[in-house]
């Protein structure tokens, strides 16, 4: 099951942010959208919610005096343009509190509180015993995800979080590039650049300078050509 994302807040230029970093993540969707504290409670009563994205300053009620009106509230994460209210709204018991505008690198730490509440135990990834096909157990979201390697096209870095390209979907997850770098050698992979390893098995063409991967391009970092040049068995005047 999906995380069922409620956004409100008055400023449609911030709704769009949070609706663009949330569909960066497969686990997220946002289920409904609105500008005050009336709307969002006809929405609560009506849908099951799993994560409220609340501003404070709205017209009529404020986002903390209507988290405070709610019996059970579901997992807050507060967004603001303004610093004063953090102390009172952490009393409140939120999980994060945003300032505008969201950039995507401080919105993921939001998410990852999120999800230390849902799944206390980080998956590391994991070898096979040799009767099935090569795999890796990540953690996305709330969700322990289980991706067959033979499926990932490429993996590319973003800051302290790696974004897994497969065949058919796109993943994030909270690990260094460095961190799985090593046990994806082991399984046909490659680092070509310093923000992306790459599946072997799905390149297409190359060039000195760039890879392909179907319709997909990447540059070839310079310190890196050595290694894809022997990885892929290519003579020295192909990759000068």
């Amino acid at each position: 099951m999906k995380v069922r994302c409620l956004l409100v807040d008055d400023e449609p230029l911030a709704i769009r942010l949070l609706q663009k970093h949330l569909q960066q993540l497969d686990n997220f969707e946002v289920t409904a959208t609105c500008h005050n504290a009336s709307q969002a409670y006809e929405i609560l009563c009506s849908d099951a919610i799993d994560l409220l994205f609340l501003d404070i300053r709205m017209p009529q009620v404020s986002g903390i005096s209507f988290l405070k009106t709610l019996r059970n509230p579901p997992k807050t994460i507060l967004t603001t343009a303004y610093r004063e209210f953090a102390m009172e709204a952490y009393d409140l018991g939120v999980i994060d509190y945003l300032l505008k505008p969201v950039t995507f690198e401080r919105f993921m730490k939001g998410i990852e509180k999120f999800n230390s509440l849902n799944a206390a135990v980080a998956a590391m990834p994991t070898a096979t015993n040799g009767t099935e096909k090569s795999y890796l157990i990540i953690r996305s979201g709330t969700k322990h995800m289980k991706i067959y390697t033979e499926e990932i096209c490429y993996l590319e870095s973003i800051k302290d979080y790696i974004k897994i390209h497969t065949t058919d979907k796109s993943i994030i997850a909270k690990y260094r590039i460095s961190d799985i770098e090593a046990s994806l050698n082991e399984k046909g992979f490659l680092r070509v650049h310093r923000s992306f390893i790459i599946n072997i098995n799905k390149i297409t063409a190359f060039s000195a300078t760039d890879i392909e991967l179907g319709s997909i391009q990447l540059p070839i970092g310079a310190t890196y050509k050595e290694y894809l040049r022997k990885a892929i068995n290519l003579d020295n005047h192909l990759l000068k």
